[in-house]
């Protein structure tokens, strides 16, 4: 699989200085961390869900988690984990090898039992298991999740990568949290090669204290959240080799809705024109706005380029449309890249500082090398794109109707 693999290739020709590399479940940790991108979640218990995985996958979709936790009531967890036995085994007929192009599959338990037991029913369909997240995860519940994991590699004869969800009280509470990121993080460090992302359950913190962000508000905007996400990233988002790619928090709203500050549009992303959803002619700046807003979009293009600003890289997605702004947001700008290839060049050549190839900002080798190593990997599964494309093109060459 890759992303915008759903595209026309000369689509993909035309936004595209660098393509995205194709890459499968069998590929490298960090290269499937960073291909997570928009992580759609859904309820175990959907009849056709063989169906709709087939579906979003040929809308672009790369990995999705099958949800046995908050997203179904506790009298259905005994029927989801028997659908998912059942639409596993349907859907395994599509896929004749573990490296062909299906979505990175992951379950999402209740309990560290649910992790063997599971493993052991899907039987050869386990195959097409990235592997499980890890609900309520803390210092205390999260060795039988990590030692099940463990159990139930040994079954399935392969590799299954655990994603914890940091979302218990114990990180809210501000006498309590310290305590606990660096409990989980020593206690993570043990299981390293597993581990394949840490996911922040933001809707879970807050309900601590009986919040909830409005639409137009970011995770950013509710200060108690804030300190959360930056403790968090501050102790297991480290670039020194410690620490593990760290995902943003799920964006709660999807079309349609009136809005208090309806339209509240920055102009930045829309200023160029940029293509229409076909590829074959080009839309206006105000057609971009147009479509974002039927899309509901604006608030998470905003929360988005915040996580990327907080070290936050990829989004938890309760709903298809908010796919393609998470993927069009990965996409490495043109200046980006230059900026990255520049800086690891000169830190090769002994460090020092130069100015960008766009002349408006200066690029230090070594403060700056931690950086440019995570955007050629983003290169590498995301692609490049080419200088006169802007993210606006990229999001109405992808966007959901």
């Amino acid at each position: 699989m890759r992303h915008f693999g759903h595209l026309a290739d000369d689509i993909r020709g035309r936004l595209f200085l660098e393509p995205p590399r194709p890459f499968s479940s069998e590929s490298g940790a960090a290269v499937l961390a960073t291909a997570l991108g928009g992580t759609l979640y859904s309820p175990a218990t959907r009849p056709a869900l063989a169906a709709d995985i087939r579906k979003q996958a040929a809308r672009g979709v790369v990995s999705m988690v099958l949800c046995l936790e908050d997203a179904i009531a506790d009298h259905e967890v005994g029927v989801g984990e028997r659908n998912l036995v059942e639409q596993f085994n349907d859907l395994v007929r599509d896929f004749t090898d573990c490296t062909q192009g299906h979505p990175l599959l992951f379950i999402r338990v209740r309990t560290a039992s649910q992790i063997v037991d599971l493993t052991r029913r899907l039987g050869p369909a386990v195959r097409l298991l990235t592997g499980f997240v890890l609900p309520k995860f803390t210092e205390r519940s999260g060795g039988g999740y990590l030692d099940a994991l463990a159990e139930a590699e040994t079954v399935a004869g392969r590799r299954l990568y655990a994603m914890p969800v940091l979302e218990s009280p114990e990180l809210a509470h501000l006498e309590t949290r310290r305590e606990q990121l660096f409990g989980i993080a020593r206690l993570l460090a043990g299981h390293r090669d597993r581990v394949l992302a840490v996911r922040l359950g933001v809707t879970d913190l807050c309900s601590a204290y009986g919040l909830r962000r409005s639409p137009d508000l970011t995770a950013y905007d509710v200060a108690l959240v804030a300190g959360v996400i930056g403790d968090v990233v501050n102790v297991l988002g480290r670039a020194d080799g410690t620490g593990y790619t760290v995902t943003g928090p799920v964006w709660e709203y999807f079309p349609v809705q009136e809005r208090m500050f309806r339209p509240q549009l920055r102009r930045t992303p829309f200023a160029e024109a940029s293509g229409s959803a076909n590829g074959t002619t080009r839309a206006s700046g105000e057609e971009v706005r147009r479509r974002i807003i039927e899309h509901d979009l604006d608030g998470l293009i905003r929360e988005i380029e915040l996580d990327r600003a907080n070290g936050l890289l990829g989004k938890t997605c309760i709903h298809p449309s908010h796919v393609p702004a998470v993927h069009a947001l990965s996409v490495v700008t043109h200046e980006e890249h230059c900026d990255a290839r520049d800086i690891l060049r000169q830190e090769q050549d002994g460090g020092g500082v130069l100015r960008s190839a766009y002349t408006n900002k200066m690029n230090e080798a070594r403060p700056h090398r931690a950086w440019a190593e995570r955007v050629l990997l983003r290169a590498e599964v995301f692609g490049v794109a080419r200088e006169d494309v802007s993210f606006a093109e990229l999001l109405m060459s992808t966007l959901i109707r």
